[in-house]
């Protein structure tokens, strides 16, 4: 299985739910990690949540928008204001080659306001591009160093695909 891990990180913390997929993914086959950045995002939390909020897309850098080559897509983004960081938007909305494709959407979040909100909308997208199905995954920025959490909650998850 070749899989690919596609997340933004304002914080570290989405990173460190990233870095224990990708571990437990190279279990089943080859896994590639992107880690976006965006070149024209604010230093300032509010300044990115406001803009999250409005669903604005980011300047990133140059990235392979094509999905087209992987058995299973994971997207991962900070939950902001309802929705996902603008880096992750541009991405979303710039991604191809999903028809049939499995994907995995993986959130990390504060107090849990707008966490189904963004997995919906990160999720419609995704079926709009006709990948096949969207699994879902939440963990709050308070469990993120609790690594045994993390791998039961990504173990749950993947246990829904059979042969997965």
């Amino acid at each position: 299985m070749k899989s690919l891990i596609v997340y933004y990180s304002f914080s570290g913390t989405t990173r460190k739910v990233a870095e224990i997929l990708a571990e437990l993914l190279r279990q089943k086959g080859e896994v590639e990690v992107l880690e976006l950045e965006g070149l024209d995002e604010s230093p300032k939390f509010l300044a990115q949540a406001l803009r999250g909020l409005s669903h604005k897309k980011a300047k990133i850098q140059e990235v392979n928008f094509d999905l087209g080559g992987y058995d299973l897509v994971c997207l991962g983004t900070p939950v902001w204001a309802f929705g996902p960081a603008p880096a992750m938007n541009t991405y979303l909305y710039n991604c191809s080659g999903l028809a049939g494709r499995k994907a995995v959407l993986f959130i990390t979040y504060g107090s849990g306001a707008g966490t189904r909100h963004c997995l919906n909308y990160m999720q419609d997208i995704l079926l709009e591009k006709r990948a096949r199905e969207c699994l879902r995954l939440s963990i709050q920025q308070c469990k993120v160093k609790d690594r045994e959490f993390i791998i039961a909650e990504i173990k749950k998850v993947l246990r829904l695909w059979p042969n997965g």
